[in-house]
Parts: C-alpha cells; structure tokens; sequence
C-alpha cells in the first residue's frame, strides 16, 4: 500500500515522539538535579525539562505572555513548528493541537470498551502510564461490606477481564473497593503541570493539583495508549478571578455551583477555566479539585489552578514529597505552573469568595443555581416538594477528608443536642485512604452514630447505583447532594426525583430539619428538650493531623507494573456482558443518503442516548447495551419519550425502528437541539448509533466529548447554519449531502460549510446549510470508518516503514 507524504510526516512524527516497544512520559531528557526525583516516582513525574524546553519554543514564536492553561497543553504539543508557525497567532478556538499526553486513567465502566478498542491494535504495552479503576459497577444498598461483595459477584466477568488486560499490558489495576477514579487520580497520579486524559467527564478534577486533565471517549483514550498524536481544537482560556476568603457556611463547592448559574450549561463549551487571584491561595488542595471537577457541567473542556501552598502540602501529606520539591523547584525558577504576567483570557469573570454564600442548584440540570437565602422561596415558587426525601454526601466531588471533617463538625453538634437526621443519610467515601482515614479519626462512628449508612468506596447513587428502599419509587421527591450532575432519573431510575446539588455542609444541616426551606444560616432547629438552637458554622481540618492511612494495602498495584505478554485475556464467545469488537465499514466514497428517523426536543444528555444505571452492565457488550439508544429522548414531533415512526405510521421503540432501518439497509440521522450529548463522557452514546446504521446527527449545537466520540466512531456531526432550519425538516425526511465528497476531498479547501437537500414525505424539497468542524484527521476517520481503523492502518503502515528502514 503507498504511503501519502503527509501519513508518511505522521508517522515519521509519531516514531521520533514515542517509538513502538517504548513506554514513558514523551520526550524525556537528562535531568537537572533540582527537578530529579527517585526511580519510583519516574513515571508519576512530568518530564519538567522536556516540558520547559518545548515551552521556550512556542515562545519564540507566540513572543506573547502565556496563561498558565496554554503552558502546559502547548508544551505537550508533538510538533511545535507545526502547530504554532505562520498562524499569526490565530491558535485559540482555531488550531488543531496534536498532543502527547502523559498518562490515562480509566473507569471500569467505560474502560471495557476502550480496552476492546485498544486490543484492535495489536500492540504488547500501553505507549504511556495508564490505570484501570473498578468504581462505577458498585450498586449502593445496604453498606459497604455487602454491596462490594454483591457487586463483585454479579460483574466478576467484567472485573476479571479488566484485570486480565492490566496484567497482559502493564496497566495499573485498582480493584472494587478501592475507591473512585478521580479521588484516586487525585492521591497518586495528579501532578502540576501533567497533561492526561481520562474516560470520564470529571477527569478535570486533576486540576486540583494544577494538571490539565481531560474527559474523553474511549478512542480518545487509544490515541494516548497507543501512542498516537491526541488532537484538541485549541481552547480558549476563561479566566477566573478569586478574590477574598470563604468564610462561615460557604465551601468550594459554592465557587462552581455559582459560576454555573452564571455560565449555563453551555457557557463554558470550548474554553479552559482557570483560576487566578489572592483568593486563589486561600483554597485547599481538595477544595479546588473540587471545582475543577464540576466544571464539566459547564461544557468546559478542563479547569486547572496555579501552584499553590495547599498543593504542596497536600502533595507531601500523599507520600510524594520528591515531586512536590520538582514542582516547586520548577515553578521558582521558571514560572513554569502560573500564567505569566499580562497573560490574557478570553473572557474573565470575578469572584468574591468573602461574599459568596451557600448555593443550592436543581432540579434536573446542574445549571439552575439558586443562593441559599432564596432557596425557601424558590421551592414555594416552583412548586417543588417542600419535604425533604434523602440527603446523600460523598462522591467524586465532595469526599476529601476536609469535606468529612466538616460533616463530622455538624453531627457532633447535631448529638451533643440529641437529635438525629430526620431522613435517610449515605456517605460515600472517595477512596480507601479516605474511608481508613475517617475511620481512623472517629469520623466514621459519629456518622453511624447518627443513623448514617456508609456506601462502599465507589460512585454509587450519584452515577445511579443506588438501589433505593423507601417508597418514593416513582413519586416525586427531593434529595441533597453533594454530586456533580443531577439529570432526571439519573441517582434512583426515578424521573420524579428531583435531586439539588449543594455542598456537603448544606446537605448535612438539612437533613436534621428535612425541611427544603430550611437556611442554617438563620433558621433554628428543636433540640431534644424542646428547646431552639442555631447550628454554629462547620469546622474542619484540610489534612489529617495525624496523616493519611492507606488501609487495606491489597489494593494496591505495582507503582510501575510491566506487561506479561503471556497473559490470556478471555472473552466468552457466549457471554452478555462482553463481545469483541468487529470494525466498522469504511466510508463508502460516495454522498451520503439517509432518512430522518428522529427529531428529538430539548435537553438530550448523554444519558437520554445511551443510559447509565442497569444498563453499565452491558457496557463491554455493544449489541446488548445499543438496545437503549436514546431511550430517554423525546419525539419532537410528538412529545412521546421512546417514540419514532417508520413511513407507514407504525409506531417503535426508538432502538426498536433504528434496528429495523438497520436490516432493511436504510441509513438514518437524527435532528436534535441545543447542546446535544451534554454530560458524561460516555462513547456509546455514540458507538451505539454508529452501530445501528447511524450516519450522521444534524443539531443545533453539541457538547464538546460528544462531538468528537461521533468522528472517532465515523459519524458526521453537523450543526444548522441557520437554527430555523431545524423546523423545515421532518420525520422520515430524506437527507442527501451535496458536497460531502468534495469537503472530504479537498479539506485544505474546505469552508466549514456541507449543503444538504431534504425531501420531506409531503414532498417539499428544501435546500440547507450545515457546520461542520472536521480536521484533516478527522476526516480520515471517516474515511477509514472510525478512528480505531485509521490507528490500525496507520499502525500496519508504521510497521511497513520500520522493516523498511
């Protein structure tokens, strides 16, 4: 097969950036001794000389003072030259970036279908550091100890297989009951200035410790496995200044849950957030990864903070002290982990941390912010129930011991008063460390003192493994949280539950009134006496006083495990829960033709397309979980959930007709709104579509992971040039794209711009205009069918050159 002088640049690139067999932080170099580290902590280190080095070239060229978001992704570039020279600047919101990233982490839930994908590759190791972590298929019931061992009963199948595929290709396996990916990425593998992807939407949670930290697909994640150039439209860079400190009630979790509210959505789609300010420095560690995580409800492609005080402390308190010296080492002598002096942001929005009060966002959607002192009010408004049902803490976003201990600060007083909680209350520890750590200093008694029921170390309720006892099964409801995403029907199958984000201080104090409208701030509650009483603000420690303990060390891995090549991964030809993958056709080079099979109206997260819950375990079995596609969606044209209709009238499950368009070799696109594919970074929402005949979504605008899952899976994601257009389209319409050939053809030529023709049923024909923002690379994922083909071929092409040469 002849190789094209670009795949043969690409190539060449990719073998002097990280050759076949290799397996390490890219582009390493000799060490200065004050950025050495021991052996150990190699592969837990950016290579901070590499990093400064490739820095100090895209200063030559920019010559412009550089946010600290922009030092550490341009400094993981592949080719300088190719991504900055003779743009005239004209990077952000513009340039594609090929990048190397340092390392990937992986959820059990979705590591099953990027570790399918990775296994296509043929390749014997993983081309950088990587980790697997068993969190997500943990049902949260009756406690710890018996929904663990339930839970690795029922999925022993997908945990064996993911264990066995760490062991074959030297992956670090965390195992059920250790604890969630992010907390744990958090205690051992976030670093300032890491660059690292990982297949779950909060990955940014990383940013915390002043990484770049991105949520991604599972193709995505082979990209950074396999060794081959990650791309990212370059971001622009949303500064956020902090200035002022928290006080009383208020916690971090209140920075995000405003800036929210005050960013939509939406607001944050194609931006970094980066904070800066002297409010900065008054955050702990824990407190700023927990903005950065839930920075993923604004559509943010990551958030990260500047080096700090609390960073390096939090650092020595996880057993990484050497890296905490590399880290402060570099950022004294080159400024390396903050923005340079009169760096500018796309836009910048200030807050005042001195003025910020408690916030409370909900229902159904992360962005509906509502301040505590008018929350009362709201609820009476809106109609919501005034009672409340649960109150759940922990999580990947509120589980650090600072969080518990200020929990703990709340329960005490609450006892010394001699009342308990009024409605059910779960704990969610983050990690093992965490929930030895509590225990070790009494928080956990005061909690089950309390009537509290400590879940296993694992997402549980928040990603909808909460098998809930009371009687609220379908009648609306209110719960507080201290969780990240609250879509309907997301925490307990229940549509009617209506969940409201909060901080994990406000859900405590509410669940001892059970009252929505209840302030702690001002409302007092009834002791056991009978007597009024106002709960004194939370108190709490960032760290441990007497450190950190790592609790059960069975769960942990080699820090640096190596690959045994010799090592079987089984896959039963029989089984429902895993399948090995069969590529995807390539394009067929010809327009596509396709009818309209749905037009779907309002929000349509992630999981309105491809739900979570009971279907997680499906996850490694592509047929068996496509059977939910867009199950949650609603008909446009109807107002039905789970309603589309074939030409004749008939009415079908929507997985239902795409499965019968599928046999009848009929090709189908889906018209939806605003936002589409907001919220997890979950790939079968697009693996599923492109599995059942899907060709191409047309909307009006997407969210950012599920653009990109749909041109790794070889979908074409359109949006309206003119959103009207959405109307003139109808079910069963016939879409033909008129110059797809051409853009695909000639992408140097191309101007973002793809016509196609509609032929509704009625016979009205119209002509439209459609975006697309397809790179070069992109493209040849839809021509070879999917990224994962594209890698494949470029592998066997790689492997030609190498024998040549």
């Amino acid at each position: 097969m002849a190789i094209s002088s670009r795949n043969l640049h690409l190539l060449r690139s990719s073998l002097r950036v990280r050759p076949i067999g290799t397996r390490g932080f890219a582009s390493h170099s000799s060490e200065p001794i004050s950025f050495s580290v021991p052996p150990e902590f190699k592969t837990r280190s950016p290579p901070y000389p590499a990093l400064l080095t490739r820095l100090e070239e895209v200063r030559q060229i920019l010559n412009r003072p550089l946010t600290l978001a922009e030092k550490i992704l341009y400094s993981h570039v592949v080719d300088v030259e190719e991504a900055f020279a003779g743009k005239n600047d004209h990077i952000r919101g513009e340039t594609y970036l090929k990048l190397n990233p340092d390392r990937v982490a992986m959820q059990d839930a979705s590591a099953q279908m990027a570790l399918l994908q990775f296994m296509t590759c043929g390749m014997d190791s993983t081309a950088v550091p990587a980790s697997i972590h068993c969190d997500h298929l943990i049902v949260g019931h009756e406690g710890a100890k018996q929904d663990l061992q339930a839970s690795i009963a029922v999925n022993k199948e997908v945990f064996d297989f993911l264990h066995s595929c760490a062991l074959k290709y030297g992956i670090q396996f965390w195992g059920p009951g250790s604890g969630i990916i992010h907390q744990i990425v958090l205690e051992n593998f976030s670093v300032p200035g890491l660059m690292m992807l990982g297949t779950d939407s909060h990955t940014p949670n990383a940013g915390g410790l002043g990484a770049i930290a991105i949520g991604v697909g599972g193709a995505d994640a082979v990209d950074a496995l396999t060794g081959t150039p990650w791309e990212l439209k370059a971001p622009r860079i949303l500064g956020v200044k902090l200035t002022g400190q928290l006080n009383g009630w208020s916690a971090p979790k209140d920075v995000i849950t405003h800036l929210a509210g005050k960013l939509t959505v939406r607001g944050g789609t194609g931006y970094i957030v980066e904070y800066f300010g002297d409010g900065v420095q008054t955050l702990s560690c824990t407190g700023m990864a927990t903005i950065c995580n839930m920075g993923a409800e604004v559509g943010a492609t990551t958030s990260t903070f500047p080096y700090t005080d609390s960073m390096k402390r939090y650092l020595m308190a996880t057993r990484r002290g050497p890296i905490a010296d590399a880290a402060s080492a570099v950022n004294n002598l080159h400024g390396y982990l903050r923005a340079d002096i009169g760096a500018e942001y796309d836009q910048v929005i200030e807050i005042n941390l001195s003025e910020l009060e408690p916030h409370i966002n909900g229902p159904f959607t992360p962005d509906l912010s509502t301040p505590l002192s008018q929350f009362g009010e709201a609820v009476q408004k809106n109609g919501w129930p005034s009672k409340l049902s649960a109150g759940l803490i922990g999580s990947c976003t509120n589980s650090s011991y600072q969080d518990m201990s200020r929990v703990a600060s709340i329960v005490r007083q609450a006892k010394e008063k001699g009342i308990k909680p009024k409605v059910p209350f779960f704990i969610t520890p983050g990690s093992e460390q965490i929930r030895a750590t509590i225990e070790n200093d009494g928080f956990t008694d005061i909690f089950l003192d309390a009537g509290a029921k400590v879940l296993a170390n694992a997402c549980g309720p928040c990603i909808g493994q909460w098998a809930r006892d009371d009687e609220t099964a379908g009648k609306s409801n209110a719960i507080l949280t201290s969780f990240n995403r609250n879509f309907r029907a997301r925490n307990d199958g229940n549509p009617a539950t209506m969940n409201f984000l909060t901080s994990p201080e406000i859900v405590t104090a509410m669940i001892y009134s059970g009252d929505m409208a209840f302030n702690p701030l001002k409302d007092k509650l009834i002791d056991a006496n009978g007597n009024e009483y106002l709960l004194e603000p939370p108190q709490g420690d960032e760290l441990p006083p007497s450190g950190f303990q790592q609790g059960d060390l069975e769960y942990l891995p080699a820090i640096d495990p190596m690959p045994v090549t010799t090592a079987e991964v089984v896959v039963s030809p029989t089984s429902d829960r895993l399948a090995l993958l069969e590529p995807f056709e390539p394009f067929e080079r010809k327009e596509l033709k396709m009818n309209v099979l749905l037009k779907v109206k309002g929000k349509c997260t992630t999981d309105h397309i491809s739900a979570a819950g009971a279907w997680l375990k499906y996850k490694g079995h592509l047929e068996n979980i496509s059977n939910n596609t867009l199950i949650g969606a609603m008909n446009g044209e109807t107002g039905e959930v789970n309603k589309a209709y074939d030409f004749d009238g008939a009415g079908y499950g929507i997985p239902e007709l795409m499965i019968k368009w599928k046999s009848e070799g009929r090709p189908w696109t889906v018209l939806a709104e605003h936002n589409y594919g907001e919220g997890s970074a979950r790939e079968h929402a697009a693996l599923s579509p492109r599995f059942l005949g899907g060709r191409m979504i047309l909307c009006k605008s997407f969210a950012r992971i599920h653009e990109t899952n749909l041109k790794k899976q070889g979908i074409l994601p359109l949006t309206f040039a003119n959103e009207d257009d959405y109307d003139l389209v109808k079910g069963c319409a016939t879409i033909e794209t008129l110059d797809l050939l051409q853009m695909l053809n000639n992408p140097d030529a191309g101007s973002g711009v793809i016509t196609l023709k509609v032929t509704n049923q009625d016979g009205t024909e119209h002509v439209i205009e459609t975006k697309h923002t397809m790179s070069k690379d992109q493209i040849e994922f839809f021509k070879a069918g999917s990224a994962i083909n594209y890698i494949g071929n470029l592998r066997r092409q790689r492997q030609g050159l190498e024998q040549q040469t």
